[in-house]
């Protein structure tokens, strides 16, 4: 009921090994599908010690395409709905250079599977834990890229995390409620939002600030590392300023604590979404936690940006240019 489709991710992987002298590896995508990427990209860039990893916004890479693009380059692209026009050209420009690409998407047959070489279709609606099934197979397919290419000694944790970690996630987003409902009511006219994260989450705080503030509510927000808190955003701090940390059990736990730190000092207005609050250390070993940081931090965010939405009577799926213009 919570787990991806692990064998098929090995079994795509060897196919390209198989085919292909791999040495890039490139993820493409737009907004929450380009954020929902990055996990994978810094596990990658991080445990590889030959590939060499980059992650863009499509009409990024469609326009100012890495000249290493070609026949040893692997391009993973995601949307959701599978139409996002950029991504769908990225696919084009990365097969026009012999490039190999996977797509992951929710919609089979759409636009972003024709021209790819192979296609994951993940869940969504189902729960909590199905909205991270894009994430999770992006990560999966850089953990089987690692392993087939160059090995990686923490292969088996890294595969036991992504068996676990999606049922973890579940029961973390429906323990979450009472939380977030707490969350909504002092949020719900705050004039912006600062969102803040380390290591393999910096993105979700990106698309949480993004996607589901700016996006899904029309609230204004920022996000920066909070590594780079110190180094200019801790200047606006006050006492009722608002900020949301996603605080990381890991390596990055002691850069998200620093800067905890500071916001309480000043009686800013800050909720914290600790990973080690919800278990996640109980689901995935402590040798690889660092990497599964963003799938909780997902699943119990969801929870806090619906009851926000509840009580600012604004639906999430409320929108005011979106698919309604050209653009």
């Amino acid at each position: 009921m919570y787990n991806i489709d692990l064998a098929n991710v090995k079994s795509i992987v060897a196919d390209i090994v198989a085919k292909h002298n791999v040495e890039n590896v490139a993820f493409v995508g737009c907004g929450a599908s380009k954020a929902e990427l990055y996990p994978a990209k810094y596990f990658l860039a991080n445990c590889s010690k030959k590939l060499r990893v980059a992650h863009y916004t499509a009409n990024e890479f469609n326009y100012d395409t890495p000249d290493w693009l070609g026949d040893t380059t692997v391009v993973i692209t995601a949307s959701l709905g599978g139409s996002t026009p950029e991504t769908v050209k990225a696919n084009s420009v990365a097969k026009a250079a012999g490039a190999t690409v996977v797509s992951v998407t929710h919609a089979a047959g759409s636009a972003l599977t024709k021209e790819a070489d192979y296609t994951i279709v993940h869940g969504f609606e189902a729960n909590y834990a199905a909205k991270l099934e894009k994430m999770g197979y992006v990560l999966a397919l850089a953990v089987e890229i690692l392993q087939q290419v160059e090995g990686f000694d923490k292969y088996d944790k890294m595969i036991e995390g992504l068996t676990n970690v999606f049922e973890a996630a579940e029961n973390a987003a429906n323990s979450a409620r009472k939380s977030a409902k707490e969350f909504a009511e002092k949020y719900k006219d705050a004039p912006v939002v600062y969102v803040m994260s380390s290591g393999a989450s910096m993105e979700v705080a990106y698309s949480t600030s993004i996607c589901l503030m700016m996006e899904m509510q029309w609230v204004n927000s920022g996000s920066f590392h909070s590594g780079e808190f110190f180094h200019g955003p801790f200047e606006i701090v006050d006492k009722d300023v608002p900020f949301i940390l996603l605080m990381n059990d890991g390596k990055t736990r002691p850069v998200d604590a620093r800067a905890l730190t500071f916001l309480h000092r000043f009686d800013a207005l800050t909720t914290v979404v600790d990973a080690k609050d919800y278990g996640l250390g109980n689901a995935v070993d402590s040798s690889v936690i660092t990497y599964f940081n963003p799938l909780m931090h997902t699943a119990v965010f969801r929870v806090y940006a619906e009851e926000l939405s509840y009580v600012r009577q604004h639906p999430l799926t409320l929108r005011r240019y979106m698919w309604k213009l050209e653009y």
